[in-house]
């Protein structure tokens, strides 16, 4: 055959309308990402009932990132050969009992089990990067930075949509009650996943044109690649201490428990103009520039917040302008690992940048509750977050988007 498609291409069309894909991916994502959105909720009254300090539980919270994204690249790799549907049911039978175990746990290490080890696993399977792959495979190039825009704008309406209603939950049932009803809600994951089921994976997995082992080996060579998963880093450790911590750090400053609430759900809000407007400028300008300015003006956030007198104004327009830079990292990110890669393996080196990520948000959050128990304050976790922007606004910059040359691909032609 004289056809010699790239690693991207497929033999065949996509058998998933675009449609179809948007809904489904978009309404996991929400209950994904929505439900873990407001876990800082839980800080307080867990740490209050069962008498342990802010580090085990943000321990637990560590141990839940990090568990995600080390187990996100052996998701993505079986998403990219057996489809995204199998993980997904995976994804969501974790999560639901995960929630549930959550919630009756009464030692910190089971707490860790449970809150750490076992929804961190969950996520792995149910969020951007299985959801990711789908997409790059059935949405065509010209269209995929607008849909992971799209799909990463749902995620984070739900983050608004949820944040309001797990606050009503643990006031009204109790904290217990509101994580075993989460546990449900997880479980609706499963009939949503059917929308994903790619019928040419139904059979087994597709013949690959490039192994998993050549793959990494060509990633990891390449410097771009090493640059955009650096940057990452900065990504989880600046969001996830924000979300776990500042409902805590806010409470000790004599604000009143709905403001946190209430500046978790703008940042929900707020991050749905943001992805979505991430996703649409990817089409039109260079994804490196967006990442870069996305990182410099989080530092300046920050900056500003800490020295402008803490009020609920200032807390809610802090959080409003976060929310348009908070998981406005991701369709870009992801975008360039399709553009450089192909989609074969999107969602297994998706889930390798993403690993990153929860290498930060790993620090992030332990390092929040561990400088908290040792100084009193969060002051210098706040100044580590804006220095950590800065480096990853000049990481970020000399990343290449081009696809990577193939050499050995040009004797196939002939």
């Amino acid at each position: 055959m004289s056809s010699n498609p790239p690693l991207s291409a497929s033999a065949e069309p996509a058998r998933l309308s675009m449609k179809q894909v948007l809904i489904c991916g978009a309404m996991i994502v929400t209950l994904s990402m929505g439900i873990r959105h407001g876990f800082g909720l839980w800080l307080a009254p867990i740490t209050g009932d069962r008498g342990w300090s802010r580090e085990t539980f943000a321990f637990a919270l560590a141990i839940q990132n990090l568990m995600w994204g080390i187990a996100g690249p052996f998701a993505g790799a079986l998403a990219d050969r057996m489809g995204a549907f199998r993980v997904l049911i995976i994804g969501s039978l974790l999560y639901a009992a995960g929630l549930v175990l959550m919630a009756v746990s009464t030692s910190g290490l089971a707490f860790t089990g449970s809150a750490g080890v076992l929804i961190g696993m969950a996520q792995s399977g149910c969020t951007y990067a299985v959801i990711y792959g789908v997409i790059g495979r059935n949405v065509s190039a010209d269209k995929r930075s607008w849909a992971m825009g799209v799909t990463a704008a749902a995620g984070s309406f739900g983050q608004f949509l949820m944040v309001p209603l797990e606050t009503w939950m643990i006031g009204t049932l109790g904290w217990q009650e509101a994580l075993v009803l989460l546990g449900c809600a997880a479980l609706m994951i499963m009939p949503l996943a059917f929308g994903l089921k790619e019928p040419q994976l139904a059979g087994g997995p597709a013949k690959p044109k490039q192994s998993i082992a050549a793959a990494l080996r060509e990633a990891f060579a390449h410097n771009s690649f090493l640059l955009l998963t650096a940057g990452y880093f900065v990504c989880g450790f600046q969001v996830v201490f924000i979300g776990v911590h500042m409902p805590s750090y806010l409470k000790d400053h004599g604000l009143a428990p709905q403001v946190a609430s209430t500046a978790l759900a703008l940042i929900g809000l707020f991050n749905v103009f943001g992805t979505y407007g991430a996703g649409v400028l990817g089409q039109h300008m260079p994804k490196r520039y967006i990442l870069s300015g996305i990182y410099a003006l989080r530092a300046v956030t920050i900056v500003v917040f800490l020295l402008a007198p803490l009020t609920p104004m200032s807390v809610y327009v802090f959080a409003s302008v976060m929310g348009l830079l908070w998981l406005s990292t991701v369709p870009p990110t992801n975008a360039v690992v399709a553009q450089m890669f192909g989609v074969q393996y999107m969602s297994m080196l998706g889930g390798i940048v993403f690993f990153s990520h929860q290498i930060g948000s790993f620090m992030g959050v332990w390092l929040g509750g561990r400088l908290y128990d040792a100084t009193g304050n969060y002051d210098i976790v706040w100044w580590i977050a804006v220095a950590l922007g800065v480096a990853a606004a000049l990481i970020n910059l000399p990343v290449r988007e081009g696809p990577v040359v193939r050499p050995a691909a040009v004797p196939a032609a002939a």
